[in-house]
């Protein structure tokens, strides 16, 4: 199983409509959003795309309600789980939560495969040494709404465990953006 994890996109919708286009594109099954998406209607522009989101809230939460609205409408796609997520996707166990710090606890824990996490803006895939004498991924996407920072994205493979970054043409967004109407 393919995904694709975007954290911080700050209502930049053409930023975040151009990584859910490039993911789709790589075959990406789901998208997971480590949080502040800030407004939910930021998340329309992903509708198109028919891929899963999984998100959660971060520290610019934006209107709660109407992200649980959203995430309650039975066409929709997207699962708000709030401030983080423990979920299961393809055989691996997979937790979101937004705060780096929090996140590499939770991979020292060895319970996780995966902990994403986000806001700090800084693009970043690790191998964290677990309790349990294992390896869980940690990785953070950086901020797909390139506040201070790229914008960047992460692709992985939940099969290999292998995450790869990628950066998002600024220029190009506006192109996806213009085709879309």
């Amino acid at each position: 199983m393919k995904i694709c994890i975007l954290s911080d996109s700050h209502d930049n919708r053409d930023l975040l409509e151009a990584a859910a286009c490039e993911a789709k594109s790589a075959g990406a099954d789901a998208l997971l959003h480590c949080g502040d998406v800030v407004a939910p209607s930021t998340l329309e522009v992903i509708r198109p795309y028919d891929l899963p989101v999984h998100v959660i809230h971060g520290n610019n939460t934006g209107d709660l309600y109407m992200m649980t609205r959203i995430a309650s409408k039975p066409s929709n796609q997207v699962t708000f789980y709030g401030q983080d997520a423990g979920i299961r996707l393809g055989k691996r166990r997979v937790f979101m939560v937004h705060y780096p710090h929090y996140a590499q606890a939770m991979a020292t824990t060895g319970d996780w495969d995966l902990v994403c996490c986000g806001h700090d803006h800084v693009a970043d895939i690790r191998e964290i040494a677990n309790i349990r004498g294992g390896i869980t991924m940690m990785v953070n996407p950086g901020t797909v709404g390139g506040i201070k920072a790229p914008a960047t994205y992460v692709m992985g493979d939940l099969e290999s465990m292998v995450f790869t970054i990628h950066e998002i043409a600024v220029n190009k967004a506006s192109l996806i953006r213009e085709e879309n109407g």
